[in-house]
């Protein structure tokens, strides 16, 4: 721990049993590399109410957000950025004074390690899920002007089921992203339940798990041929981009 004094700085992960989160040594490595007097801490909650009792510590500079309080965190903040509103989910808040605003850095990492990746014939997306970690891989596709198709349980109004995946619907959607739990450090002996024998080599196959490197997901579509990526990357572009917009409300 580093010696605090008056410009010490504290920032954290707000979730639950969170504890093999990788945010805490990312960010302590970056405050070590800047030298910087900060140290960044978990928040784990048993219950979002607690929250209130984090916004109250001294020196609170930024806070992460993560699963299951992207949504519910909502009603205690004090602005929205545009997109965290559009998208009703928020993984970064950042403090102007007493002000609390809300921000979704998801989108942009994503996007961003997506779009490297992409070839022409990745024009539409399977996104396995209805989550806020779906809503932020919906948003970013829409900004690649990919159109996108939300796969879950039970089909609803704009969303299929997992029983409604046709070999045509497979063939018809390239990239095919899992924004579930289903393969986590949680549930490793899980993935989604889509026909991956439909898949091919010009599928590319997403999976926002990046504990393990290959979730069993991953491993069943690189089976069938299709290009896979894990979450690592969005992870570290969507820290980098709550690390900036901190650092737009630090003196």
């Amino acid at each position: 721990m580093r010696k605090k004094h008056p410009n010490f700085e504290t920032y954290g992960l707000i979730g639950k049993n969170i504890s093999y989160s990788f945010s805490p040594k990312f960010f302590e490595k970056k405050f070590k590399a800047l030298k910087k007097n900060a140290e960044y801490l978990i928040f784990d909650l048993e219950e979002i109410q607690q929250v209130k009792k984090i916004f109250k510590k001294e020196n609170l500079k930024g806070c992460n957000v993560t699963i299951p309080y992207k949504h519910t965190v909502i009603p205690f903040l004090d602005q929205l950025d545009p997109i965290a509103k559009k998208i009703n989910a928020v993984n970064t808040i950042a403090f102007d004074g007493e002000k609390k605003i809300g921000y979704n850095t998801d989108v942009i990492g994503f996007r961003d390690s997506l779009k490297k990746i992409l070839k022409k014939h990745h024009t539409k997306a399977l996104i396995l899920g209805n989550g806020g970690a779906a809503a932020a891989v919906e948003e970013a596709c829409y900004q690649l002007n990919i159109k996108s198709q939300i796969v879950s349980r039970n089909s609803q109004k704009n969303i299929i089921s997992y029983q409604d995946l046709s070999s045509e619907i497979i063939e018809e959607f390239k990239i095919i992203i899992n924004t579930t739990p289903l393969g986590s450090a949680h549930y490793p002996e899980e993935k989604p339940e889509i026909p991956y024998h439909f898949l091919n080599k010009n599928h590319l196959c997403y999976d926002l798990i990046y504990n393990p490197a290959e979730s069993l997901f991953l491993k069943a579509s690189k089976k069938h041929g299709a290009q896979i990526k894990n979450g690592l990357e969005m992870l570290e572009l969507q820290a980098e981009a709550s690390y900036a917009i901190w650092q737009n409300y630090s003196q």
